[in-house]
């Protein structure tokens, strides 16, 4: 069943539709416009990741209440991205569905993976420098910064495989949030689409390759660089990661939806 007024989520088959096209668009954009719009979700999902870190720090709710609050706050940087409009690495890797449908070349598609990766890297960089002369991790009489050290050293000290099942986990649901406001036809919709399926992967500890660009290069600024084991590992779980957010998002999402609603339709 289709949608059958203007207030009606679309339905799953139009949900497809919709992602097939907004991938087309995606990849048809030019550089400097998405490169400018990447660099606005870096920084959405680092203010995001800072909200997090805030939130949870000094927390004596326990374990579970304390990583719930800090998923709705983490929620931030994706409602941003997707109200605000914004280029998001791990939510682009949905354009594999208009790739599949042979509507966008394979060359197409990684160079819009590519300028909105590096462009999410100067973003979190910037509210990560902007942070730091704010002393934002002074707060709690210093605690924040507490916790950004320990919350990097957490990740830089993942072993590989549990990186990539945690990356890959993490964009099944970030790529199924995204399908979700896709459904929706207001800004509550989309919000609400976006919530759940965010604080669900911050709660159980998914690993996101773009939150760790603010994550682990503030860990080493706290740190002082001094850590190579730190440095190492930081280096290896963003590699690590990118490519488990890859697989989440183009397989787990993309993939299955395109066979189930647009496999074999014309272009």
């Amino acid at each position: 069943m289709t949608a059958t007024n203007e207030h009606d989520a679309y339905a799953p088959p139009e949900i497809a539709a919709r992602v097939a096209s907004v991938g087309v668009a995606k990849a048809s954009r030019d550089v400097v416009s998405t490169f400018v719009l990447a660099v606005l979700a870096g920084a959405f999902i680092a203010l995001g990741s800072l909200f997090f870190t805030v939130v949870v720090t000094g927390s004596e709710l326990g374990f579970g209440p304390t990583r719930l609050l800090g998923g709705l706050a983490f929620s931030l940087g994706l409602i941003l991205v997707i109200v605000a409009g914004a280029e998001l690495f791990t939510g682009n890797n949905l354009i594999a569905m208009a790739w599949a449908s042979r509507l966008v070349s394979t060359g197409a598609v990684l160079k819009n993976w590519v300028v909105v990766y590096f462009g999410n890297l100067v973003g979190a960089l910037g509210t990560l420098l902007l942070a730091w002369v704010g002393r934002v991790h002074e707060l709690g009489g210093g605690k924040v910064g507490v916790t950004l050290a320990e919350i990097g050293a957490r990740k830089a000290g993942l072993e590989p495989l549990q990186m990539f099942a945690l990356a890959v986990l993490c964009n099944g649901l970030v790529c199924l949030a995204v399908w979700l406001t896709l459904a929706g036809r207001s800004v509550a919709d989309k919000i609400l689409a976006i919530v759940l399926p965010i604080t669900a992967f911050v709660v159980m500890g998914f690993e996101h390759s773009i939150a760790n660009m603010f994550f682990l290069p503030y860990a080493l600024a706290l740190d002082g660089f001094e850590s190579a084991a730190l440095a190492r590992g930081s280096i290896v779980n963003l590699l690590i990661v990118t490519g488990g957010n890859i697989i989440g998002g183009t397989v787990l999402v993309a993939g299955v939806y395109w066979l189930a609603y647009l496999r074999g339709k014309k272009a």
